[in-house]
Protein backbone atom coordinates (compact mmCIF):
# COMPACT_ATOMS: atom_id res chain seq x y z
CA UNK A 1 0.00 0.00 0.00
CA UNK A 2 1.32 3.68 -0.93
CA UNK A 3 2.20 5.57 1.87
CA UNK A 4 -0.30 8.39 2.93
CA UNK A 5 -3.07 5.40 1.97
CA UNK A 6 -6.11 5.24 4.56
CA UNK A 7 -6.92 2.33 5.59
CA UNK A 8 -10.61 1.26 6.31
CA UNK A 9 -11.96 -0.68 8.80
CA UNK A 10 -14.68 -3.11 8.37
CA UNK A 11 -17.61 -2.64 10.97
CA UNK A 12 -15.94 0.37 12.95
CA UNK A 13 -15.88 4.12 12.56
CA UNK A 14 -12.29 4.43 13.07
CA UNK A 15 -9.41 4.77 10.03
CA UNK A 16 -5.68 4.66 10.24
CA UNK A 17 -3.22 6.76 8.35
CA UNK A 18 -0.28 6.05 7.33
CA UNK A 19 2.20 9.00 7.01
CA UNK A 20 5.82 8.03 6.59
CA UNK A 21 5.65 4.62 6.71
CA UNK A 22 5.06 2.38 3.37
CA UNK A 23 2.85 -0.32 5.17
CA UNK A 24 2.30 -3.64 3.32
CA UNK A 25 -0.10 -6.49 3.60
CA UNK A 26 -1.65 -7.83 6.64
CA UNK A 27 0.60 -11.14 7.62
CA UNK A 28 -0.36 -14.13 10.36
CA UNK A 29 1.63 -15.49 12.95
CA UNK A 30 0.07 -18.67 14.24
CA UNK A 31 -3.16 -17.36 13.25
CA UNK A 32 -3.00 -13.97 15.14
CA UNK A 33 -3.11 -10.87 12.87
CA UNK A 34 0.16 -8.74 13.02
CA UNK A 35 4.19 -9.50 13.06
CA UNK A 36 5.91 -9.77 10.15
CA UNK A 37 6.71 -13.43 9.76
CA UNK A 38 6.11 -15.66 6.89
CA UNK A 39 3.22 -17.71 7.28
CA UNK A 40 3.26 -20.92 8.67
CA UNK A 41 6.45 -20.56 10.19
CA UNK A 42 7.06 -23.09 13.23
CA UNK A 43 10.71 -22.55 13.41
CA UNK A 44 12.02 -21.72 16.66
CA UNK A 45 11.49 -18.43 18.26
CA UNK A 46 13.14 -15.34 17.00
CA UNK A 47 15.73 -13.35 18.38
CA UNK A 48 17.63 -10.04 18.47
CA UNK A 49 16.95 -6.95 17.73
CA UNK A 50 13.47 -6.18 15.87
CA UNK A 51 14.32 -4.88 11.98
CA UNK A 52 12.23 -2.08 10.44
CA UNK A 53 10.15 -4.37 8.61
CA UNK A 54 8.62 -5.56 11.86
CA UNK A 55 8.48 -2.18 13.81
CA UNK A 56 6.45 -0.70 10.75
CA UNK A 57 4.09 -4.27 10.55
CA UNK A 58 3.57 -4.82 13.58
CA UNK A 59 2.59 -0.86 14.17
CA UNK A 60 0.24 -0.74 11.80
CA UNK A 61 -1.35 -4.14 13.03
CA UNK A 62 -2.16 -3.02 16.67
CA UNK A 63 -3.48 1.12 15.36
CA UNK A 64 -5.63 -1.02 13.19
CA UNK A 65 -7.19 -3.34 15.84
CA UNK A 66 -7.40 -0.05 18.23
CA UNK A 67 -8.41 1.91 15.54
CA UNK A 68 -11.36 -0.48 14.63
CA UNK A 69 -12.23 -0.73 18.74
CA UNK A 70 -11.18 -4.41 18.88
CA UNK A 71 -9.70 -4.30 21.96
CA UNK A 72 -8.94 -7.99 22.05
CA UNK A 73 -6.54 -8.18 19.54
CA UNK A 74 -5.27 -5.01 19.99
CA UNK A 75 -4.00 -6.29 23.24
CA UNK A 76 -3.06 -9.73 21.57
CA UNK A 77 -0.42 -7.88 19.62
CA UNK A 78 0.97 -6.17 23.06
CA UNK A 79 3.39 -7.84 25.11
CA UNK A 80 0.76 -7.79 28.22
CA UNK A 81 -2.43 -8.55 26.89
CA UNK A 82 -4.27 -9.09 30.35
CA UNK A 83 -3.75 -5.25 30.95
CA UNK A 84 -3.70 -3.99 27.61
CA UNK A 85 -6.94 -4.92 26.03
CA UNK A 86 -9.38 -3.93 28.81
CA UNK A 87 -7.21 -0.16 28.84
CA UNK A 88 -8.15 -0.18 24.83
CA UNK A 89 -11.79 -1.28 25.57
CA UNK A 90 -11.99 1.30 28.41
CA UNK A 91 -10.62 3.91 26.16
CA UNK A 92 -12.99 4.51 23.59
CA UNK A 93 -16.24 3.48 26.18
CA UNK A 94 -14.71 5.85 29.42
CA UNK A 95 -13.68 8.94 27.22
CA UNK A 96 -16.95 7.81 24.67
CA UNK A 97 -14.36 8.57 21.88
CA UNK A 98 -16.95 8.22 18.95
CA UNK A 99 -14.47 8.28 15.85
CA UNK A 100 -11.12 8.91 15.24
CA UNK A 101 -8.23 9.17 12.94
CA UNK A 102 -4.65 7.45 13.84
CA UNK A 103 -1.76 9.03 11.56
CA UNK A 104 1.45 7.08 12.16
CA UNK A 105 4.85 8.99 11.50
CA UNK A 106 8.28 8.12 10.65
CA UNK A 107 9.36 5.46 13.12
CA UNK A 108 12.65 6.30 14.68
CA UNK A 109 14.69 2.78 15.25
CA UNK A 110 12.26 1.04 16.95
CA UNK A 111 9.54 3.84 18.27
CA UNK A 112 6.62 4.77 16.09
CA UNK A 113 4.92 7.92 16.83
CA UNK A 114 1.62 8.84 15.92
CA UNK A 115 -1.16 11.33 15.81
CA UNK A 116 -5.10 10.59 17.20
CA UNK A 117 -7.51 12.95 15.66
CA UNK A 118 -10.59 11.97 17.41
CA UNK A 119 -14.25 13.24 18.36
CA UNK A 120 -15.61 13.09 22.10
CA UNK A 121 -19.54 12.78 22.21
CA UNK A 122 -21.67 13.23 25.36
CA UNK A 123 -24.83 13.70 25.46
CA UNK A 124 -25.75 14.86 22.34
CA UNK A 125 -22.32 17.25 22.57
CA UNK A 126 -19.41 16.36 20.18
CA UNK A 127 -16.27 18.32 20.73
CA UNK A 128 -12.85 17.64 18.38
CA UNK A 129 -9.93 15.96 20.32
CA UNK A 130 -6.06 16.20 19.02
CA UNK A 131 -2.70 15.08 20.97
CA UNK A 132 0.11 12.97 20.06
CA UNK A 133 1.40 9.63 21.77
CA UNK A 134 3.68 6.85 20.58
CA UNK A 135 4.74 3.73 20.57
CA UNK A 136 7.55 0.70 21.05
CA UNK A 137 7.70 -2.41 19.33
CA UNK A 138 9.95 -5.01 21.27
CA UNK A 139 10.82 -9.26 21.19
CA UNK A 140 8.50 -11.14 23.00
CA UNK A 141 10.75 -12.88 25.33
CA UNK A 142 9.08 -16.59 24.66
CA UNK A 143 7.05 -16.42 21.22
CA UNK A 144 10.17 -14.39 19.55
CA UNK A 145 7.28 -12.36 18.06
CA UNK A 146 7.36 -8.18 17.65
CA UNK A 147 5.03 -7.06 20.16
CA UNK A 148 4.02 -3.35 21.08
CA UNK A 149 5.37 -2.13 24.48
CA UNK A 150 2.57 -1.94 26.69
CA UNK A 151 2.57 1.29 28.78
CA UNK A 152 -0.40 3.47 29.54
CA UNK A 153 1.00 6.37 27.53
CA UNK A 154 0.58 4.54 24.21
CA UNK A 155 -3.59 5.08 24.76
CA UNK A 156 -2.71 9.09 25.90
CA UNK A 157 1.03 10.29 27.25
CA UNK A 158 -0.23 11.62 30.31
CA UNK A 159 -1.83 8.34 31.34
CA UNK A 160 -0.52 5.95 34.13
CA UNK A 161 -1.05 2.69 35.63
CA UNK A 162 -4.27 2.55 36.92
CA UNK A 163 -5.76 5.44 35.85
CA UNK A 164 -8.62 5.92 33.17
CA UNK A 165 -9.96 8.45 30.49
CA UNK A 166 -13.36 9.53 31.68
CA UNK A 167 -15.75 11.82 29.96
CA UNK A 168 -19.05 13.03 31.85
CA UNK A 169 -20.04 15.79 33.84
CA UNK A 170 -17.14 17.18 35.62
CA UNK A 171 -16.36 16.12 39.43
CA UNK A 172 -15.55 19.52 40.80
CA UNK A 173 -16.44 23.26 38.75
CA UNK A 174 -13.69 25.26 37.00
CA UNK A 175 -11.87 27.45 38.52
CA UNK A 176 -10.29 30.74 37.53
CA UNK A 177 -7.02 31.27 39.16
CA UNK A 178 -6.14 34.76 40.33
CA UNK A 179 -3.01 35.83 41.61
CA UNK A 180 -2.83 37.45 45.51
CA UNK A 181 -3.39 40.97 43.84
CA UNK A 182 -6.70 39.66 41.82
CA UNK A 183 -4.75 39.47 38.18
CA UNK A 184 -5.74 36.14 36.13
CA UNK A 185 -3.54 33.32 35.87
CA UNK A 186 -4.54 31.81 32.51
CA UNK A 187 -2.92 28.75 31.59
CA UNK A 188 -1.71 29.79 27.96
CA UNK A 189 0.57 32.73 29.26
CA UNK A 190 1.71 30.41 32.55
CA UNK A 191 1.91 26.78 31.22
CA UNK A 192 3.94 25.73 34.26
CA UNK A 193 0.83 26.47 36.34
CA UNK A 194 -1.69 23.71 34.48
CA UNK A 195 -0.77 20.86 36.47
CA UNK A 196 -0.50 22.95 39.71
CA UNK A 197 -3.86 24.17 39.06
CA UNK A 198 -5.72 21.62 38.06
CA UNK A 199 -4.95 19.92 41.54
CA UNK A 200 -5.73 23.04 43.70
CA UNK A 201 -9.10 22.89 41.57
CA UNK A 202 -9.63 19.23 42.73
CA UNK A 203 -9.19 20.15 46.23
CA UNK A 204 -10.95 23.65 46.56
CA UNK A 205 -13.22 23.71 43.05
CA UNK A 206 -16.21 22.83 45.39
CA UNK A 207 -15.62 25.92 47.75
CA UNK A 208 -15.01 28.64 45.00
CA UNK A 209 -18.68 29.09 43.98
CA UNK A 210 -18.36 27.22 40.49
CA UNK A 211 -21.03 25.27 38.01
CA UNK A 212 -19.35 22.04 36.86
CA UNK A 213 -19.33 21.33 33.09
CA UNK A 214 -19.25 18.40 31.00
CA UNK A 215 -15.39 17.25 30.51
CA UNK A 216 -13.10 14.34 29.50
CA UNK A 217 -10.16 13.81 32.17
CA UNK A 218 -7.79 11.51 33.50
CA UNK A 219 -9.47 9.38 36.68
CA UNK A 220 -6.42 7.88 39.21
CA UNK A 221 -6.74 4.47 40.12
CA UNK A 222 -8.44 5.59 43.46
CA UNK A 223 -11.55 7.96 41.49
CA UNK A 224 -9.42 11.00 41.90
CA UNK A 225 -9.36 13.60 38.60
CA UNK A 226 -5.81 14.67 37.47
CA UNK A 227 -6.15 16.40 34.54
CA UNK A 228 -8.31 17.96 32.55
CA UNK A 229 -7.81 17.10 28.68
CA UNK A 230 -10.86 18.42 26.65
CA UNK A 231 -13.84 20.80 27.86
CA UNK A 232 -17.05 19.72 25.50
CA UNK A 233 -19.20 22.35 27.66
CA UNK A 234 -17.93 24.81 29.94
CA UNK A 235 -18.79 25.24 33.56
CA UNK A 236 -19.00 28.63 35.43
CA UNK A 237 -15.59 28.66 37.11
CA UNK A 238 -15.67 29.81 40.57
CA UNK A 239 -12.39 32.47 41.59
CA UNK A 240 -9.98 30.65 43.58
CA UNK A 241 -7.22 32.91 45.04
CA UNK A 242 -4.07 32.07 45.04
CA UNK A 243 -0.39 33.14 46.71
CA UNK A 244 1.68 33.45 43.08
CA UNK A 245 2.32 37.06 42.04
CA UNK A 246 1.84 37.42 37.96
CA UNK A 247 4.82 39.51 37.52
CA UNK A 248 7.03 37.12 39.17
CA UNK A 249 5.81 34.17 37.50
CA UNK A 250 5.85 35.83 34.11
CA UNK A 251 9.94 35.88 34.83
CA UNK A 252 10.30 32.57 35.96
CA UNK A 253 8.28 30.95 32.82
CA UNK A 254 10.78 32.63 30.55
CA UNK A 255 13.83 31.82 32.81
CA UNK A 256 13.25 28.94 32.55
CA UNK A 257 12.76 28.65 28.16
CA UNK A 258 16.50 29.14 28.32
CA UNK A 259 17.53 25.66 29.46
CA UNK A 260 15.76 22.02 28.35
CA UNK A 261 15.24 21.00 31.75
CA UNK A 262 15.06 23.71 34.35
CA UNK A 263 12.93 24.39 37.39
CA UNK A 264 12.18 26.94 39.91
CA UNK A 265 10.11 28.31 42.62
CA UNK A 266 9.92 31.43 44.36
CA UNK A 267 9.13 32.06 48.09
CA UNK A 268 8.22 35.01 50.03
CA UNK A 269 10.41 35.13 53.48
CA UNK A 270 8.36 36.54 55.43
CA UNK A 271 4.82 34.70 54.53
CA UNK A 272 5.85 31.50 53.20
CA UNK A 273 3.66 32.19 50.20
CA UNK A 274 4.96 30.89 47.37
CA UNK A 275 4.99 33.48 44.64
CA UNK A 276 6.36 31.35 41.35
CA UNK A 277 6.55 28.03 39.83
CA UNK A 278 8.02 27.03 36.32
CA UNK A 279 9.35 23.93 34.60
CA UNK A 280 10.89 23.70 31.13
CA UNK A 281 9.02 21.38 29.94
CA UNK A 282 6.44 22.84 31.13
CA UNK A 283 3.32 20.13 31.11
CA UNK A 284 4.06 16.71 32.85
CA UNK A 285 6.28 16.15 35.64
CA UNK A 286 6.19 19.31 38.05
CA UNK A 287 9.88 18.69 38.84
CA UNK A 288 9.96 21.98 41.08
CA UNK A 289 7.84 20.80 43.50
CA UNK A 290 8.16 17.01 43.15
CA UNK A 291 11.81 16.40 42.01
CA UNK A 292 14.48 14.40 44.30
CA UNK A 293 17.81 15.08 43.32
CA UNK A 294 21.09 15.90 45.32
CA UNK A 295 20.95 19.36 45.73
CA UNK A 296 24.62 20.05 45.98
CA UNK A 297 26.62 22.16 47.67
CA UNK A 298 23.36 24.63 48.25
CA UNK A 299 22.97 22.16 51.36
CA UNK A 300 26.12 24.26 52.32
CA UNK A 301 23.68 26.47 54.44
CA UNK A 302 22.37 23.76 56.24
CA UNK A 303 25.75 21.96 57.06
CA UNK A 304 26.94 25.73 58.45
CA UNK A 305 23.47 25.74 60.71
CA UNK A 306 24.78 22.57 62.18
CA UNK A 307 28.78 23.56 62.61
CA UNK A 308 27.48 26.91 64.40
CA UNK A 309 25.15 24.45 66.10
CA UNK A 310 27.08 21.82 67.76
CA UNK A 311 30.08 24.55 68.29
CA UNK A 312 32.62 23.32 64.96
CA UNK A 313 33.23 26.92 63.43
CA UNK A 314 31.60 30.18 63.00
CA UNK A 315 31.67 32.77 60.33
CA UNK A 316 34.97 33.82 61.17
CA UNK A 317 37.09 31.02 62.58
CA UNK A 318 39.56 30.30 60.66
CA UNK A 319 39.56 26.66 58.80
CA UNK A 320 41.69 24.95 56.27
CA UNK A 321 40.61 24.48 52.59
CA UNK A 322 43.40 22.14 51.01
CA UNK A 323 42.69 20.95 47.49
CA UNK A 324 41.57 17.47 48.77
CA UNK A 325 40.33 15.44 52.53
CA UNK A 326 40.38 11.81 53.51
CA UNK A 327 37.33 10.62 55.29
CA UNK A 328 37.58 6.78 56.04
CA UNK A 329 39.73 6.21 53.38
CA UNK A 330 37.37 8.69 50.75
CA UNK A 331 39.34 11.76 49.26
CA UNK A 332 37.41 14.54 48.27
CA UNK A 333 38.10 17.15 45.94
CA UNK A 334 37.77 20.69 45.67
CA UNK A 335 36.38 21.86 42.23
CA UNK A 336 39.96 21.64 39.95
CA UNK A 337 41.56 20.97 43.52
CA UNK A 338 41.96 24.40 44.80
CA UNK A 339 42.67 25.55 47.78
CA UNK A 340 42.42 28.97 49.94
CA UNK A 341 43.42 30.37 53.38
CA UNK A 342 40.84 31.91 55.40
CA UNK A 343 37.49 31.75 57.85
CA UNK A 344 34.72 29.80 56.99
CA UNK A 345 33.01 32.61 55.59
CA UNK A 346 35.58 32.96 52.97
CA UNK A 347 35.05 28.86 52.56
CA UNK A 348 31.17 29.43 52.08
CA UNK A 349 31.40 32.37 49.51
CA UNK A 350 34.15 30.19 47.46
CA UNK A 351 32.30 26.78 48.10
CA UNK A 352 35.40 25.04 49.18
CA UNK A 353 33.80 21.01 49.93
CA UNK A 354 37.28 20.59 52.02
CA UNK A 355 37.16 22.73 54.37
CA UNK A 356 33.15 21.64 55.49
CA UNK A 357 34.25 18.04 55.48
CA UNK A 358 38.25 18.53 57.38
CA UNK A 359 36.51 20.68 60.18
CA UNK A 360 33.65 18.31 61.11
CA UNK A 361 35.85 15.03 60.60
CA UNK A 362 37.14 15.01 64.30
CA UNK A 363 34.67 15.30 65.74
CA UNK A 364 32.53 12.46 63.67
CA UNK A 365 31.04 10.24 66.89
CA UNK A 366 31.71 13.52 69.29
CA UNK A 367 28.79 15.27 69.33
CA UNK A 368 28.70 15.81 65.38
CA UNK A 369 27.12 12.41 64.81
CA UNK A 370 25.43 10.49 61.67
CA UNK A 371 21.87 12.32 62.29
CA UNK A 372 23.07 15.73 63.13
CA UNK A 373 22.74 17.13 59.48
CA UNK A 374 19.07 16.11 59.66
CA UNK A 375 18.08 16.92 63.37
CA UNK A 376 19.50 20.67 62.21
CA UNK A 377 17.41 20.16 58.94
CA UNK A 378 14.41 19.63 60.18
CA UNK A 379 15.04 21.50 63.82
CA UNK A 380 15.25 25.13 62.04
CA UNK A 381 14.21 24.54 58.00
CA UNK A 382 11.19 22.03 58.50
CA UNK A 383 13.21 19.58 56.02
CA UNK A 384 12.01 16.57 57.40
CA UNK A 385 8.55 17.61 58.40
CA UNK A 386 5.29 16.91 56.08
CA UNK A 387 4.20 20.15 54.19
CA UNK A 388 1.23 20.72 52.82
CA UNK A 389 1.38 23.32 50.26
CA UNK A 390 -1.75 22.46 48.60
CA UNK A 391 -0.84 20.68 45.99
CA UNK A 392 1.44 17.01 46.01
CA UNK A 393 5.28 18.14 46.81
CA UNK A 394 7.72 15.98 47.44
CA UNK A 395 9.32 16.72 51.09
CA UNK A 396 13.03 17.79 51.21
CA UNK A 397 15.01 14.13 52.63
CA UNK A 398 18.33 14.00 54.59
CA UNK A 399 18.59 10.92 55.98
CA UNK A 400 20.93 9.46 58.32
CA UNK A 401 24.50 8.31 57.10
CA UNK A 402 26.96 6.12 57.92
CA UNK A 403 30.86 5.92 56.42
CA UNK A 404 31.90 8.45 53.41
CA UNK A 405 28.12 9.18 52.85
CA UNK A 406 28.31 11.16 56.24
CA UNK A 407 30.96 13.48 54.48
CA UNK A 408 29.33 13.48 51.06
CA UNK A 409 26.25 14.91 52.91
CA UNK A 410 27.89 18.01 54.09
CA UNK A 411 28.37 18.81 50.53
CA UNK A 412 24.66 17.89 48.97
CA UNK A 413 25.70 14.61 48.17
CA UNK A 414 24.66 11.01 49.23
CA UNK A 415 21.28 10.31 50.19
CA UNK A 416 20.01 13.61 50.42
CA UNK A 417 17.29 14.62 47.87
CA UNK A 418 15.93 18.34 47.31
CA UNK A 419 14.26 20.50 44.97
CA UNK A 420 13.64 23.96 44.43
CA UNK A 421 10.83 24.83 46.36
CA UNK A 422 13.03 22.78 49.52
CA UNK A 423 15.82 24.80 48.54
CA UNK A 424 13.87 28.06 47.95
CA UNK A 425 12.43 27.60 51.40
CA UNK A 426 15.75 27.30 53.05
CA UNK A 427 16.93 30.63 51.58
CA UNK A 428 13.74 31.82 53.19
CA UNK A 429 14.48 30.78 56.52
CA UNK A 430 17.91 31.95 56.39
CA UNK A 431 16.16 35.74 55.55
CA UNK A 432 13.27 35.70 57.58
CA UNK A 433 14.97 33.90 60.47
CA UNK A 434 12.77 31.26 61.31
CA UNK A 435 11.05 28.78 58.56
CA UNK A 436 7.77 29.81 57.37
CA UNK A 437 6.12 26.71 54.92
CA UNK A 438 5.62 27.19 51.34
CA UNK A 439 1.65 27.27 50.58
CA UNK A 440 -0.08 28.15 47.63
CA UNK A 441 -3.94 29.02 49.34
CA UNK A 442 -4.21 30.37 52.83
CA UNK A 443 -4.33 27.79 55.57
CA UNK A 444 -7.84 26.31 55.57
CA UNK A 445 -8.86 24.19 58.98
CA UNK A 446 -11.86 22.77 57.45
CA UNK A 447 -10.06 20.44 54.71
CA UNK A 448 -7.49 19.55 57.71
CA UNK A 449 -4.77 21.53 56.17
CA UNK A 450 -2.19 22.03 58.68
CA UNK A 451 0.95 23.76 57.92
CA UNK A 452 4.11 22.32 59.24
CA UNK A 453 6.25 24.25 61.91
CA UNK A 454 9.90 24.81 63.11
CA UNK A 455 12.06 26.20 65.99
CA UNK A 456 13.34 29.80 64.98
CA UNK A 457 16.74 30.34 64.18
CA UNK A 458 19.02 31.62 66.79
CA UNK A 459 19.45 35.03 66.21
CA UNK A 460 23.42 34.25 66.01
CA UNK A 461 23.02 31.34 63.58
CA UNK A 462 20.66 34.09 61.29
CA UNK A 463 22.91 36.45 61.33
CA UNK A 464 26.22 34.09 60.53
CA UNK A 465 24.09 32.04 58.03
CA UNK A 466 23.10 35.98 56.20
CA UNK A 467 26.93 36.75 56.46
CA UNK A 468 27.97 34.05 54.53
CA UNK A 469 25.45 34.20 51.73
CA UNK A 470 25.73 37.80 51.18
CA UNK A 471 29.67 36.92 50.94
CA UNK A 472 28.64 34.24 48.19
CA UNK A 473 26.48 37.30 46.27
CA UNK A 474 28.84 40.03 46.29
CA UNK A 475 32.43 39.28 47.92
CA UNK A 476 35.40 39.65 44.76
CA UNK A 477 35.95 35.66 45.33
CA UNK A 478 32.08 34.79 45.54
CA UNK A 479 31.14 32.21 43.56
CA UNK A 480 27.17 33.74 42.83
CA UNK A 481 28.46 36.94 42.44
CA UNK A 482 28.17 37.11 38.72
CA UNK A 483 24.47 35.82 38.61
CA UNK A 484 23.77 38.26 41.39
CA UNK A 485 24.52 41.13 39.81
CA UNK A 486 22.36 43.94 39.46
CA UNK A 487 20.33 42.17 42.14
CA UNK A 488 18.88 44.36 44.50
CA UNK A 489 20.05 44.37 48.34
CA UNK A 490 20.30 43.20 51.07
CA UNK A 491 20.78 40.23 49.33
CA UNK A 492 22.48 37.07 49.69
CA UNK A 493 23.16 33.08 47.70
CA UNK A 494 24.99 29.95 47.60
CA UNK A 495 25.71 27.94 44.11
CA UNK A 496 25.86 24.31 44.22
CA UNK A 497 26.73 21.85 41.82
CA UNK A 498 25.42 17.92 41.89
CA UNK A 499 27.17 14.74 40.07
CA UNK A 500 24.26 12.44 39.12
CA UNK A 501 25.18 8.74 38.20
CA UNK A 502 26.72 8.66 35.04
CA UNK A 503 25.46 12.05 33.63
CA UNK A 504 28.73 13.39 32.42
CA UNK A 505 27.96 17.20 33.21
CA UNK A 506 26.59 18.16 37.08
CA UNK A 507 23.26 19.50 37.60
CA UNK A 508 23.33 23.30 38.24
CA UNK A 509 21.64 24.26 41.56
CA UNK A 510 21.11 27.85 42.59
CA UNK A 511 19.42 29.52 45.81
CA UNK A 512 19.27 33.02 46.81
CA UNK A 513 17.38 35.84 48.24
CA UNK A 514 16.41 39.74 47.51
CA UNK A 515 14.36 41.80 49.59
CA UNK A 516 11.19 39.75 50.76
CA UNK A 517 11.82 37.23 48.22
CA UNK A 518 13.67 33.92 47.64
CA UNK A 519 14.04 31.46 44.97
CA UNK A 520 15.97 28.59 44.13
CA UNK A 521 16.55 26.70 40.48
CA UNK A 522 17.48 23.35 39.35
CA UNK A 523 19.01 23.11 35.49
CA UNK A 524 19.67 18.97 34.68
CA UNK A 525 22.91 19.13 33.32
CA UNK A 526 23.77 22.90 33.90
CA UNK A 527 27.16 22.60 35.20
CA UNK A 528 28.55 25.17 37.68
CA UNK A 529 25.67 26.71 39.53
CA UNK A 530 26.40 30.25 38.83
CA UNK A 531 26.10 29.48 35.22
CA UNK A 532 23.34 28.27 34.31
CA UNK A 533 20.50 27.96 37.62
CA UNK A 534 22.31 31.00 38.84
CA UNK A 535 20.59 33.49 35.84
CA UNK A 536 17.58 31.96 36.22
CA UNK A 537 17.13 32.75 39.69
CA UNK A 538 18.45 36.21 39.35
CA UNK A 539 15.65 37.11 36.98
CA UNK A 540 13.27 35.73 39.44
CA UNK A 541 14.62 37.95 42.07
CA UNK A 542 15.04 41.06 39.69
CA UNK A 543 11.05 40.82 39.00
CA UNK A 544 10.36 40.68 42.76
Amino acid sequence: MRSGAKVGIVGGVFVVVASGVAYGGYNLWNGITGGSQDVGTRSAPKTGPVTAEEVTATARDFLAAWAAGEAERAGGLTNDPVTAAPAIAAYREGAGVSEATITAGTPTGAVVPFTVKATVTYDGVSKPWTYESKLSVVRGESTGRPLVKWTPTVLHPKLTAGATLRTGTAKTPPVKAVDHKGVALPPEKYPSLVPVLDALRQRYGGKAGGEAGVETWIESANGTPSSTLLVLSAGKPGELRTTIDAGVQAAAEKAVKEFPNAAVAAVEPSSGAIRAVANNPASGFNTAFQGKQAPGSTMKIVTAAMMMRYGVAEPDSRVECPPTVQWDGYTFHNLKDFSTEGDLTNAFAMSCNTAFIKAINPLKGKGVHNTALGDTARKWFGIGEVWSVGVQTEDGKVPESSGTETAASYIGQGAITMNALNMASISATVKDGGFRQPYLVAEDGEDGQKFATAERLPSEVARGLRKMMNAAATAPEGTAREAMRGVPSPKGAKTGSAEVGTQSTSNSWFTGYSGDLAAAAVVEAGGHGGDAAGPVVAAVLKAG
